[in-house]
């Protein structure tokens, strides 16, 4: 049997291109869908807001995973290390913006 390898054209609409800034990611799931809330948080300001969200199903959230972690390797090959910071941001979700 063939192994044919299915090609996709994937279009980048001009207005999505510059992409978004982010410095923090929030991660939920259900038993269906996995939530990726994509942050920046600004020095000095007490409030951050959620810029993009994406949402995936349990599958191509795991396939996100090992794509993610491939490219990682790969970087820390070329770059080294990536270190992380000693300590964590403290955040609170305030959801639908309400204060």
């Amino acid at each position: 049997m063939e192994n044919k390898e299915q090609k996709m054209d994937i279009e980048l609409p001009v207005e999505v291109a510059p992409g978004i800034y982010t410095n923090l990611q929030l991660i939920t799931h259900s038993s269906t869908e996995f939530i990726i809330d994509f942050i920046q948080v600004l020095p000095g300001v007490p409030k951050a807001q959620v810029r993009s969200r994406a949402i995936l199903s349990p599958q191509h959230a795991k396939r996100f995973l090992y794509a993610l972690k491939e490219n990682i390797d790969k970087y820390e090959q070329q770059n080294g290390v990536i270190t992380e910071p000693d300590q964590a941001i403290p955040y609170q979700m305030n959801p639908m913006g309400k204060a």
